[in-house]
């Protein structure tokens, strides 16, 4: 008896909802890395919109509107977080934030390999023209990262994702096919408060009073008040891009087909 023969791997290319998984997980992928990296910088929201300081008083805690740069990618993370869900359910998110987390993990090691290197004479002098007497230094303080904060980061990315899987699929078998506003909105409200919780946590309180740091332990005061200004900002921008995911959900809806987009939602 003649065996079956096996579909061509090019066939992955063919199929449309193959080709959107790897659209989504490759913005999703570099969304994740990008802000990773450039999550060392930490702007003021109001310098850079022109107002007065809004100087906040939290949990007895004194502070302006001041951000990870990360923040600004984030958003696009949350949206195509559920987009996956809806298209791809539990499982894949799943599997991309596992897969995510360690290639941020590895783009890290490569980071530090790299810091390791010893510089070129020219290069580590290149730059005083532009106010950088030492570019190794510059290099190794931009990209070098503490290691709590690199840690506390890639866990609270895990554990918010696994987080916003489940609470849309959760919602989502309580209330059917239906308010897809409900299910997007709610799970990355509830994951966000977990994620701004714990990188915080452990890269400022735990991690420096487990195995002492450059800095002391930040008091509870202070973790809640920066927690609660970086969950604000995430709760509002889930709220604002609510319109975002319906116009995208019903790109891919036509891009798959009204067949294929059903039986991927189901």
């Amino acid at each position: 008896m003649r065996q079956p023969s096996l579909p061509p791997l090019t066939d992955v290319v063919g199929h449309r909802p193959s080709r959107l998984f790897i659209f989504l997980a490759g913005f999703f992928v570099a969304n994740a890395q990008v802000a990773e990296l450039i999550g060392v910088k930490i702007f003021a929201l109001e310098d850079t919109l022109g107002i007065a300081p809004w100087n906040f008083n939290l949990f007895g805690e004194l502070g302006a509107l001041q951000f990870s740069a990360g923040v600004l990618l984030w958003p696009v993370v949350f949206v195509i977080t559920d987009l996956l869900n809806e298209y791809y359910g539990e499982r894949g998110v799943r599997l991309l934030s596992y897969f995510t987390v360690v290639l941020i993990g590895y783009a890290f090691v490569m980071i530090f390999a790299a810091i390791q290197l010893s510089p070129a004479d020219w290069w580590r002098a290149g730059a005083q023209v532009q106010g950088v007497p030492d570019s190794q230094a510059a290099f190794r303080l931009v990209f070098g990262q503490g290691l709590f904060i690199i840690v506390g980061s890639l866990l609270a990315f895990l554990i918010g994702q696994l987080t916003d899987a489940y609470v849309f699929h959760r919602i989502r078998a309580r209330t059917g096919q239906g308010k897809l506003w409900l299910r997007a909105t709610g799970s990355t409200v509830v994951s966000q408060l977990v994620d701004s919780f714990v990188v915080l946590y452990v890269a400022f309180k735990l991690g420096p009073e487990l195995f002492g740091g450059v800095t002391e332990p930040w008091p509870w005061p202070r973790i809640l008040a920066v927690a609660t200004v970086q969950y604000v900002f995430k709760f509002v921008m889930a709220v604002g891009l609510t319109p975002v995911i319906y116009v995208l959900h019903g790109v891919i809806d036509r891009y798959l087909g009204r067949g294929l987009a059903a039986e991927e939602t189901e």
